[in-house]
């Protein structure tokens, strides 16, 4: 038995957390991640986007973005930002931020950050500042580097640090985990790649 051809999905996001979701979704597809370009905010990733639209053209491409309080909902928001996606251009919205798709799944959430299940939010879609909320959580934390690394510095004058090189080890999902509350990981390969 040939085991498959490699497929390899580049991706544009527009922060560190959401690279790192990025990454773990492409895995989850069993794929292998060709480059994710972190934009560092909305503004630049949706201008940006027509670009990574093209480039799915010849090639797999996954852009992730949040629906903060953009939109009521998410079909009006990809239309308005990708309104003739290409055929092997998966573009996912978190709604209402990728730190609420990261607690929908809140055992696992909860074991990475060494807090009680109970901590985290029951309905992270409902939270007005989902960004907010994963920071409170990390601040519980019973882990040292989770708190160094996720927690803004002491009068920055920030809601959350600038950067989060804590989420590059985000624990794997094993796509059964928070089913309850968030769809398993969407198929970003088209079925002719």
């Amino acid at each position: 038995m040939t085991p498959p051809p490699e497929v390899f999905i580049s991706g544009a996001v527009e922060g560190l957390v959401d690279e790192a979701v990025a990454n773990r979704l492409v895995r989850h597809v069993r794929a292998e991640t060709a480059s994710v370009y972190v934009s560092y905010g909305k503004d630049r990733l949706r201008d940006s986007a027509p670009g990574y639209n093209n480039a799915a053209r010849f090639s797999p491409s996954l852009v992730l973005v949040d629906l903060d309080r953009d939109a009521d909902c998410a079909p009006p928001f990809v239309r308005t930002w990708l309104p003739l996606p290409s055929p092997r251009m998966c573009f996912r919205v978190a709604v209402r931020a990728i730190e609420a798709w990261l607690m929908a799944d809140s055992e696992r959430l909860a074991s990475f950050l060494r807090v009680p299940p109970r901590d985290v939010p029951p309905d992270p879609e409902s939270l007005r500042d989902p960004k907010r909320a994963m920071v409170d959580l990390a601040r519980r934390s019973r882990r040292q580097e989770i708190r160094a690394d996720m927690l803004p510095r002491p009068r920055s004058g920030r809601a959350a640090p600038p950067t989060h090189p804590g989420w590059s080890s985000l624990p794997p999902t094993n796509g059964t985990a928070g089913a309850q509350r968030w769809p398993p990981a969407p198929r970003i390969v088209s079925p002719d790649a």
